[in-house]
């Protein structure tokens, strides 16, 4: 029937999605962890961070290359860095859903949006580190779908990415100016402002409340595990910005 050809369709565009942003995930874990270290990305290849010995073609295969491996190389017995399966499952994830709640080329351009989002927050937990290159990459892929005349219109990207920007730019500085201390770094600004250019100026109130719940929940676990919570604590808010965006992406749709 129709109905059921359509069911089958839907079930090859989400799997598709998934296999693709696993593909995808592979080299955004690669990216995480070559990236900060200076090493090249595109270049190498892919070997034991413990024993440097290149790994085999299996324990390549995204996901189940870590599970035939039992997270472990093969020759020194090394643990493999668990951020290869995280990233590889949480791009899966992120590319089964986007075209699940949306249409094959506005899904593809919210996997997209997810996917780099990914990157940015990967990075930003594990390093504090918000790279231009990354976040003008969201903001031109924002501009581009945008102007191919995906939802929101046009309009509301371009107010999205000034707003964006201009809200953190100037916490930041009134900060700077009342404690004569840096509050935050100058990639979070920008990111909420490529964040506005995907979303438009509509949804970045519920993307600040959602990343400030996050970070409020984050600070809770710390205080939990009995850290404490101090006045110089850093919170990775670029990254609870990006995990709360994608959300927000979704109900849109």
């Amino acid at each position: 029937s129709r109905c059921g050809k359509a069911l089958i369709l839907s079930g090859l565009l989400i799997a598709g999605g998934a296999l693709l942003g696993a593909i995808i995930g592979s080299f955004i874990a690669t990216l995480v962890i070559r990236w900060p270290q200076g090493r090249s990305v595109m270049q190498g290849r892919s070997a034991c961070d413990w024993c440097h010995t290149p790994v085999a073609a299996t324990a390549l295969v995204p996901v189940l290359g870590f599970l035939l491996e039992r997270g472990h190389c093969r020759h020194c017995g090394k643990g493999i860095a668990v951020e290869h399966l995280v990233i590889e499952v949480s791009a899966a994830i992120v590319g089964g859903v986007a075209l699940a709640v949306a249409p094959p080329v506005p899904g593809l351009t919210g996997a997209l949006f997810g996917w780099v989002l990914l990157a940015l927050t990967a990075l930003d937990l594990r390093h504090f580190w918000l790279p231009d290159v990354l976040t003008g990459l969201l903001a031109a892929t924002g501009i581009v779908s945008g102007l191919a005349g995906i939802a929101p219109d046009m309009a509301s990207r371009l107010w999205g990415g000034f707003a964006g920007f201009a809200t953190l730019y100037l916490i930041a500085l009134a900060y700077r100016l009342l404690r004569k201390r840096e509050g935050m770094g100058g990639g979070d600004p920008k990111l909420l402002g490529a964040i506005g250019l995907w979303l438009g100026w509509q949804a970045l109130p519920l993307v600040l409340v959602v990343a400030s719940g996050a970070g409020l929940g984050w600070a809770l676990i710390g205080w939990l595990r009995g850290r404490g919570i101090r006045a110089t604590d850093r919170l990775p808010l670029g990254a609870l910005m990006a995990l709360a965006a994608f959300p927000v992406w979704i109900m849109q749709q």
